[in-house]
């Protein structure tokens, strides 16, 4: 199997809220909601790179599409890490993510390997590690 991965799918309680945080808050770029005209179809997709979407879904339809049962989410089973260019910029996003709502769950800090990271959680407790690593500077 060849890695393409194209839609990275959250699961969300209220699609409203998380769309206002991603698209309002954060400045992600997106249509908004589509597909309410369907039962368990509105969704709404953010770009985040050439080939790669976000793409935000009522966690009630991902357990109706999928048949599986809608448990307690976790916040430990996956992170999404933004990777910056600077210290200054995992500052930025920090303080964007906070004044956009998010729970501040790590400031931002020197981290044990030589890089500068911090941890935040978008209203559904989805964790983002804002990053820097000076081994991935070109």
């Amino acid at each position: 199997m060849q890695p393409r991965i194209t839609v990275i799918t959250i699961g969300v309680d209220d699609l409203d809220r998380s769309l206002s945080f991603y698209r309002d808050g954060l400045g992600f770029k997106t249509e908004g909601i589509i597909g309410k005209e369907f039962e368990h179809g509105a969704v709404a997709f953010i770009d985040m790179q050439p080939d790669l979407r976000l793409a935000l879904w009522p966690r009630s339809s991902i357990a109706h599409d999928t048949g599986l049962p809608l448990n307690s989410p976790s916040a430990t089973e996956m992170t999404f890490g933004h990777n910056v260019s600077s210290k200054v910029e995992v500052d930025e996003i920090m303080h964007l993510a906070e004044n956009a709502g998010a729970a501040i769950i790590k400031p931002a800090h020197e981290t044990f390997w030589g890089g500068y990271a911090g941890y935040f959680q978008d209203p559904d407790g989805h964790v983002w590690e804002a990053v820097w690593n000076p081994a991935w500077e070109e």
